[in-house]
């Protein structure tokens, strides 16, 4: 059967069951509808041989008692059965003498069994049935005579009466017939008719599977039929749509990582190839002996070379980030970080007015516990504190605010340089994307690898939290961290 299709196989398991109920429940009617025909011959058999054994036989006696009977039998709505045959039997259990109806003696006897005196004990009263002739059945009956008298061993002590079962076997070989017809009848209906309901109910198995074709030849974004939920079909479906859903969005975030992989690697080597061209030039000329100034080449490489370091550096940040490796997590407060921020700033340009306020400079600071790695947010808080000295003019105010709002902690670095274009402060956190022609950079500093606003959000991002810029041509820059705060 395994080879067959589920709808075959459906099919045919159904037409088992059907015609195994109809095998059962027809041998049942016929079983019961034959015991009934059988009880009723019974009856009629216990009737008519009951008035033979309350006289002794004769030939007048015999024909006397059978017209009595069935001048009763009228009256009763019973008549005597067309054929019937009466043995009398001796004590030992010999025949003495039979008579026939018909008597015919072309058409031969039934053939009882013979009785010994056991026998007649066990089938005494009792009606049982006995072969006849042409492979037929007769009911028969044996009763003791009531006036039997006298020792003679030829005088009858017992009369057997036999009525044959033709009618009930024409009745159950009919209705047997008549059983198996119709029953062929209803099973050919029920072929063509399960044919189309097993067709029908596996309709949307064959739309999943055309479904499942369409998405094996890489047509990810379709989805399987909208079925009711409440059948297997339906439950299946909506399954299939949830794993669909599942891998076309990793197949997007996995071609989007390859992506961001490849301009990575493409960046990354740009920008490692600078410092090393530097350098390796530097190199060359002093092998060729056409360096002038060796202490100035040597500082242009040490220069290069710090630089080469520090984007490494970056670029493991990175790499470690896209990782997802733990961070150490310990209750703190972002006011900490951003009382020393004000100071380093202080310290690293006095001339720059700094300010330490609450959230959009509303009030004094607030406190903010949050759930954080310190040397991982200190590390964010210094980069933007950084960058805002960096791509802003000398003596530019900064402002670094710090509390809560909205269920949330906040730590903004704000200042009132030339700000960005809403272009270029939309590509602000990607990976070496540098915008100097916009942040005034000043005279005498290298450019930076692009990479510290990319480590900052990802390290924002890894403690659950939101690094934002809200920023304007003219307007300056707010550079806002969000972290959940801490019951």
């Amino acid at each position: 059967m395994a080879r067959f299709s589920l709808r075959v196989r459906l099919l045919v398991l159904a037409l088992l069951l059907v015609t195994t109920g109809l095998v059962v429940s027809d041998t049942l009617v016929l079983g019961t509808v034959r015991g009934q025909l059988v009880d009723r011959a019974d009856e009629q058999l216990d009737r008519f041989a009951e008035p033979l054994s309350r006289r002794p036989p004769s030939r007048q006696t015999t024909t006397s008692v059978f017209s009595s009977t069935q001048t009763a039998g009228r009256r009763s709505g019973q008549s005597l059965p067309s054929e019937y045959v009466v043995r009398y039997l001796a004590e030992d259990g010999s025949v003495l003498s039979v008579i026939r109806q018909p008597l015919s003696d072309s058409d031969p006897a039934p053939q009882l069994p013979a009785l010994d005196r056991k026998g007649l004990t066990d089938r005494l009263d009792e009606p049982f049935t006995a072969s006849g002739p042409k492979a037929g059945e007769w009911r028969s009956m044996v009763l003791p005579l009531q006036r039997a008298s006298g020792t003679d061993p030829v005088t009858p002590k017992y009369v057997q009466v036999a009525v044959p079962l033709a009618d009930v076997q024409s009745t159950i070989s009919h209705l047997r017939t008549t059983f198996l017809t119709i029953g062929a009848a209803v099973l050919a209906g029920l072929a063509g008719l399960g044919a189309l309901a097993v067709r029908a109910g596996l309709r949307p198995l064959r739309q999943l599977e055309a479904g499942a074709q369409r998405i094996a030849d890489g047509d990810l974004s379709y989805r399987m039929p909208d079925l009711p939920v409440r059948t297997e079909a339906g439950r299946l479906s909506a399954a299939l749509n949830g794993m669909l859903t599942h891998i076309e969005t990793a197949f997007a975030a996995r071609a989007a990582s390859e992506q961001r992989m490849r301009r990575f690697v493409a960046d990354a080597s740009h920008e490692l190839r600078t410092p090393l061209a530097g350098i390796r030039g530097f190199a060359e000329l002093h092998r060729m002996g056409a360096l002038q100034d060796v202490d100035r080449a040597m500082d242009r490489i040490e220069s290069e070379a710090v630089r080469l370091g520090a984007l490494v550096e970056d670029l493991l940040m990175l790499a470690r980030l896209d990782e997802e490796r733990p961070l150490d997590l310990a209750p703190m407060d972002l006011r900490t970080l951003a009382a020393d921020a004000l100071h380093d700033l202080t310290a690293l340009d006095p001339g720059r007015p700094v300010a330490l306020t609450g959230p959009n400079g509303q009030g004094a600071p607030q406190p903010a516990p949050v759930l954080g790695d310190e040397a991982r947010l200190r590390q964010v808080v210094t980069n933007l504190v950084g960058n805002a000295a960096k791509h802003t003019p000398s003596g530019t105010a900064v402002r670094i605010g710090v509390g809560r709002a909205e269920g949330a902690c906040l730590l903004e670095v704000a200042d009132q340089g030339p700000g960005l274009s809403e272009e270029q402060a939309a590509l602000v956190f990607e990976r070496f994307y540098r915008a100097d022609a916009a942040r005034t950079r000043r005279a005498g500093e290298a450019g930076g690898s692009g990479l510290g606003l990319a480590i900052a959000g990802a390290l924002v991002s890894a403690h659950g939290g939101e690094l934002t810029l809200r920023t304007a041509p003219g307007e300056g820059a707010v550079f806002r961290l969000s972290l959940p705060l801490q019951r």
